[in-house]
């Protein structure tokens, strides 16, 4: 009897403890994601009332060329930018891993850029990537080539915003950094007793190890490329010639500049399905390469 009292009287303190979250998320996020699969299935330009016109909007979609072209800008981002993100992490974590002089100064610099504002960090790299006096171009003419149009060119403006995400890694290699510091000392020792160089202890100690932090990086990134924005709005408005009209920056456009909010919805939806297959997709392959320790 006391102790289901007990139990009776955490519940009571768990759920009044989470009640404000909880009414929020009904509220501020549970809410809205069921109105917008409502709008979805509506004309609605949010002056005037929903019109239900069924799946109309997902029809039209698939036969819009500028999602499709949105689309094949989204998946083209994302399938550079996250393995060259990973790579890049992994390599800069190992280097900080290492015991040197100045360490803390080394890690501190690397991490600034993810810590910039996104509108601060776009404009300073529509300065960088500027063809005539930017500070990529000047320094490959230096080496005497001559350097691309970056944001101004159909062909190079996409690797040039991927390059600019790349500078934002930082978050990134904090997750490497504390992953390879998890990795047990005693494992390198016995590797090493076993008569394994420092190629194959990291072949077979630390690359195993790391499997999880990579999947979570490889996870996470692909939502986040999937829904890249800021950069694309602020340095090109989707130009030139559309070549990055990025997905959420379409979806952006039909809700805010078009008022075409249920289009909009849609769209969203249809975002949120892809986000969701291929992140399923990655728990089903992670059983083969994900280890576990």
């Amino acid at each position: 009897m006391e102790q289901s009292r007990l139990k009776r009287q955490e519940s009571i303190a768990f759920y009044s403890f989470i009640s404000p979250w909880l009414i929020g998320f009904i509220f501020f996020t549970g809410g809205p994601i069921i109105a917008s699969l409502y709008f979805s299935l509506t004309n609605y330009n949010v002056v005037s009332k929903p019109e239900f016109t069924g799946f109309s909007n997902y029809i039209n979609l698939f036969n819009d060329p500028l999602f499709w072209t949105s689309l094949y800008n989204t998946i083209y981002y994302a399938i550079f930018f996250i393995p060259l993100g990973i790579l890049i992490a992994f390599v800069s974590a190992i280097m900080l891993n290492q015991e040197i002089k100045g360490l803390a100064l080394y890690r501190t610099i690397y991490y600034l850029p993810s810590i910039v504002p996104a509108v601060a960090n776009a404009i300073l790299w529509i300065w960088l990537l500027n063809p005539q006096w930017g500070l990529i171009n000047t320094g490959l003419r230096l080496i005497r080539i001559e350097g691309p149009g970056w944001l101004s060119s159909e062909q190079w403006a996409k690797p040039g915003i991927i390059l600019m995400s790349l500078w934002g890694v930082g978050s990134w290699i904090i997750i490497y950094l504390a992953g390879l510091q998890g990795v047990p000392e005693q494992l390198y020792e016995a590797a090493e007793i076993d008569g394994a160089t420092k190629f194959q202890r990291f072949i077979y100690v630390t690359v195993p190890l790391m499997t999880p932090t990579i999947f979570f990086t490889l996870v996470t990134g692909l939502i986040g490329a999937f829904q890249v924005f800021t950069q694309a709005y602020i340095m090109t408005n989707g130009g030139p010639v559309n070549s990055t009209l990025f997905y959420a920056l379409y979806l952006f456009r039909n809700a805010f500049n078009y008022l075409k909010m249920g289009y909009a919805s849609s769209m969203a939806w249809i975002l949120f399905l892809i986000i969701l297959s291929l992140t399923i997709i990655q728990f089903k392959l992670a059983r083969k390469w994900v280890f576990y320790e």
